[in-house]
């Protein structure tokens, strides 16, 4: 009997650790999904609809790049650039000043 029991012990300590891991993500997940909630409420206030619905495309695509759009764009504001919300023209050109910067071009002689 002493092996079903540790046999039972084991189980639930694997079944206490499995529950524990699915906690942390969840939270994890929770946190993550606030942080986007804050994200678009300050795109909201600083881009135009248009400009914010590209933005939001791009996320799809590629998320480190919006990630860096954002930064920028956030920067941008906070340095007094830019006065009222920006539009979808000035975004694309943050996204492309971003994205020039990460092309690799190889050259043969």
């Amino acid at each position: 009997m002493s092996m079903e029991s540790e046999e039972e012990e084991l189980k639930q300590k694997k079944l206490e650790e499995l529950q524990q891991k699915l906690a942390q993500q969840q939270e994890q997940q929770e946190k993550q999904f606030e942080k986007e909630a804050q994200i678009q409420s300050i795109l909201k206030r600083l881009l135009e609809e248009n400009a914010r619905e590209r933005l939001n495309n791009v996320r799809i695509v590629n998320h480190e790049l919006y990630m860096k759009a954002v930064q920028a764009i956030m920067t941008i504001v906070q340095k007094g650039y830019v006065k009222g919300k920006l539009n979808e023209e000035q975004v694309k050109e943050i996204l492309g000043q971003l994205k020039s910067n990460h092309e690799i071009k190889i050259t043969r002689k």
